[in-house]
């Protein structure tokens, strides 16, 4: 092996930066198991501290509540969201004369795209990078080490519950994420641009499958689960002291954008990828 790394320095350097990515990768795997496989156990054993994370999830904390909570971040993305959509599809579609389908429009695109996406980024900006730094300073200060000297588990205990939060919250901040990206579309549609109202509800309502809403929450629901994985597992192994965690919520916040956007293009492959679950005509 002294041969061959002296030989071909670079080729064996290369080797082994590939193989520690894939023992990175199994590791990641085996953690993400290990949190799912104990959800039951930290549920039945930790209610307090799970009815606890779902708080301070949805609302923050302190002053945090007031203008940082989840809820106010999320609603207030999907809100603009909403906007957008409408004034984009608006001006848009009145270039080839149809502004009457903007209402199609805003259902068609916020519920299948826009919402699932920006209530997402929202959650990994807001939930996981706020988890992700817990975490990472209960490691560096060695409070996770202090709790399994305690005998007590610490992925259920920290990580376990930090997802079921995830998932608890995440339906009724979604459901205020849909309605918020609602309303902000007919708004800007019908006071902003002047469009009949019956119009746009006529067009709003004839295009909105319900189907597409529940699939619509199956996907956030899904989104919010990689996104605390990702999150916990970062900050639990983080290392290099405060800098150290710093830098776990930064990969941690990259790594779960691109989870969102992954979660978005499988679940539309999977549910509108062969017939699109949709029809136009007149």
């Amino acid at each position: 092996m002294a041969v061959i790394s002296g030989r071909f320095p670079r080729a064996v350097r290369r080797f082994s930066q590939a193989s520690a990515s894939v023992d990175r990768v199994g590791e990641q795997a085996l953690f993400f198991a290990k949190a799912l496989a104990t959800m039951p156990r930290a549920l039945r054993q930790y209610p307090k501290e799970t009815v606890r994370l779902v708080a301070e999830i949805s609302m923050g904390t302190g002053a945090l509540a007031v203008i940082g909570g989840t809820v106010v971040i999320v609603g207030f993305l999907t809100l603009f969201t909403g906007g957008i959509i409408a004034v984009q599809g608006f001006s848009s579609l009145g270039n080839i004369g149809v502004e009457a389908l903007t209402g199609f429009f805003a259902a068609f695109i916020n519920v299948r795209i826009a919402a699932p996406t920006i209530a997402g980024i929202g959650l990994a900006a807001t939930i996981g990078a706020g988890s992700t730094a817990q975490l990472g300073a209960m490691r560096v200060s060695e409070e996770i080490d202090a709790l399994e000297t305690m005998a007590i588990p610490s992925i259920p205990y920290l990580v376990s519950t930090r997802v079921l939060a995830g998932m608890i919250a995440i339906i009724p901040l979604y459901s205020l994420a849909v309605i918020a990206s609602f309303v902000a579309s007919r708004f800007a549609t019908v006071f902003i641009y002047g469009q009949s109202a019956g119009v746009y509800d006529h067009y709003f309502t004839t295009f909105l499958i319900p189907t597409d809403i529940l699939w619509s929450f199956v996907q956030a629901i899904v989104m919010a689960v990689a996104v605390m994985l990702i999150h916990t597992y970062y900050g639990f192994n983080a290392t290099g002291g405060p800098v150290g965690v710093g830098v776990a919520v930064g990969n941690a916040v990259r790594a779960s954008l691109v989870a969102v956007v992954t979660v978005t293009l499988l679940i539309s492959l999977a549910v509108y990828g062969a017939t699109g679950n949709f029809n136009l005509s007149g």
